[in-house]
């Protein structure tokens, strides 16, 4: 099988390597994310744990179809709960989004001009309409 990064999956490099996780909100929170190339760079691998056990472990495996811009992310975390995000990495911006009836959810993170910090918003809405904060959630790259 011939493996590689597919068109467009390089905007996902920024991503790449180890990083502390934080929030505001969420102070007892903290904990550190993985970002990987897995299957020879076919798709992104995304790790992430936070040292206080109340808060999921998480997964998520990112990959992309070579005809679109946006990447598709399958997410699992410890509680059982699985997932699938969009997503899109493009003008310092990274988003991901799922609509579902109930609970949709978005992440809006602005990535600074240097690469090393990713700081933004996890939102929700019920209705597909409103859209609230339900916590912030900034990483900084670990050098």
């Amino acid at each position: 099988m011939s493996t590689g990064r597919g068109r467009g999956l390089g905007r996902l490099d920024v991503l790449l390597g180890e990083w502390n996780m934080t929030s505001k909100k969420y102070p007892e929170g903290k904990g550190r994310l993985t970002a990987e190339w897995i299957e020879g760079g076919a798709y992104l691998r995304l790790e992430a744990g936070l040292e206080d056990p109340r808060f999921p472990a998480t997964v998520q495996i990112i990959g992309a179809d070579d005809a679109g811009e946006e990447y598709t992310s399958l997410y699992y975390d410890s509680r059982d709960v699985r997932r699938l995000y969009q997503m899109t990495i493009a003008d310092g911006q990274w988003r991901s989004w799922r609509f579902a009836p109930g609970f949709s959810q978005r992440y809006i993170g602005h990535i600074s001009a240097d690469g090393k910090t990713i700081s933004g918003n996890w939102e929700f809405s019920e209705d597909g309409k409103s859209w609230r904060v339900d916590f912030d959630l900034t990483y900084t790259r670990i050098d």
